[in-house]
């Protein structure tokens, strides 16, 4: 009696249980229109390509997984033809029909732009030259309504020097070869 207790204890807890399955995690995209925006500020040209807002959602419970995020494709241009651009940094803001910004949720970090500052990537812009980076930016749940969104806007801080190129003679003569040894 205690042998086949022991038998129907280890085969009910051995049975494996109903697994939980995971409810499907889907990408929400909403348009940007125009998903291509040139701008200028001073001697710094700026096209923003590419835009497109994802927010992840469960599926079935609607359940927002991961909030909204701006991403796209940010091109810098110097357009000057004598000053050097030095890219300090940025701030991307996101303004409403009012003119008012539109705050991010509590929790949530203000987007900015990340200025490379290492030997392979250049803070440094000469006259002509362009950078660029890909934007992935929070996005303000607020400015997902319908007609709230009217403008975004790059706060850029780049510092312009003036920009020469100089030219160094040094006057040499080639003699005659030195006896060898």
């Amino acid at each position: 009696m205690a042998m086949s207790a022991a038998i129907v204890a280890m085969t009910l807890g051995c049975t494996p249980k109903p697994s939980t399955v995971a409810a499907a995690i889907n990408d929400k995209v909403y348009r940007v229109t125009p998903d291509t925006i040139k701008v200028k500020a001073g001697i710094v040209t700026g096209d923003l390509s590419e835009m497109k807002v994802t927010e992840r959602v469960e599926e079935g419970s609607g359940r927002v997984a991961s909030p909204a995020k701006l991403t796209g494709k940010l091109v810098l241009k110097n357009v000057s033809s004598d000053q050097t651009v030095r890219l300090v940094g940025g701030k991307i803001v996101y303004i409403d029909v009012q003119g008012r910004r539109i705050k991010l949720e509590d929790a949530r970090t203000e987007p900015t732009i990340k200025v490379p500052s290492s030997y392979s990537s250049s803070e440094r812009l000469d006259p002509g030259q362009e950078a660029s980076q890909a934007v992935d930016a929070e996005f303000p749940v607020e400015a997902l309504k319908l007609k709230k969104l009217k403008d975004i806007r790059i706060e850029l801080s780049y510092i312009p020097t003036p920009y020469r190129e100089e030219t160094m003679n040094f006057p040499v003569s080639i003699g005659a070869p030195a006896p060898s040894k």
